[in-house]
């Protein structure tokens, strides 16, 4: 089979795009040609990153940054389209799980924390990359909400009223947006098949669990062309039952 490149020419930005789900849309979107610039924490993901994406690495580009500091964002977001004159695509991957907990038996901090991943982060990265994508008249954004933001669970309120709350923002931005040529959608995973899932939840039928590269070819389709039509969506990823 011929391979795609169906992304050639273009730059995405893929915010925390050294983890598990963040990793897997960075190396589809390199393996359809195009050029991916990540955001990350810890050098150690980069450089498997890197390695993985084998002669691909070429067109991967990495920052090390907070992606709840707007001045950081910022910056990130001029350099990128400084250096390659556009910015087609805004995947963010960024967030953080906290839960088992009734809400009056929780830490305070732990909402403070959700917040900032699940919701500052995307506020912060919207900001910095809305504009941009208006002045070229296109543009894909799309956010990983969760499950939770729409099917809210018992011992998990920060993280569900800060996921719920990012989904919110990106609708709201969507009504901005409307009619612009940038388009603004979320994917709604739930438990995701990563190691460390598996390591947190032993005893739970993996097999029911989609992986991060089946979600990714969802956010791919999102950022391509072929997602033409659809915007303001929060489209659930989270699976129908056991793989085969």
């Amino acid at each position: 089979m011929e391979k795609s490149t169906r992304f050639a020419g273009t730059v995405s930005l893929v915010a925390g795009g050294t983890g598990a789900l963040g990793g897997a849309v960075s190396r589809a979107l390199l393996a359809e040609g195009g050029t991916v610039i990540v955001t990350y924490r810890r050098q150690q993901e980069f450089e498997r990153l890197v390695q993985a994406a084998a002669a691909d690495a070429a067109r991967l580009e990495g920052e090390r940054i907070d992606a709840t500091d707007e001045t950081a964002v910022r910056q990130l977001v001029e350099a990128i389209v400084a250096r390659h004159r556009r910015l087609d695509a805004l995947v963010i991957t960024v967030g953080g799980y906290a839960g088992g907990t009734k809400l009056w038996e929780d830490d305070p901090q732990t909402l403070d924390r959700m917040l900032a991943l699940n919701l500052r982060a995307a506020y912060v990265l919207a900001r910095a990359v809305a504009p941009v994508m208006l002045g070229q008249a296109g543009g894909s954004i799309v956010n990983v909400a969760a499950k939770a933001a729409v099917d809210r669970p018992a011992g998990a309120a920060a993280y569900a009223a800060s996921k719920a709350a990012a989904l919110a923002l990106m609708d709201t931005l969507a009504a901005e947006l409307a009619g612009s040529g940038v388009r603004v959608n979320s994917v709604l995973p739930s438990v995701i098949d990563t190691a460390a899932n598996r390591a947190a939840m032993p005893q739970a039928d993996f097999t029911a669990w989609p992986r991060p590269e089946a979600i990714a070819r969802v956010i791919l389709f999102l950022c391509s062309g072929d997602a033409g039509p659809i915007h303001g969506a929060g489209i659930p990823v989270y699976g129908s039952g056991r793989r085969r």
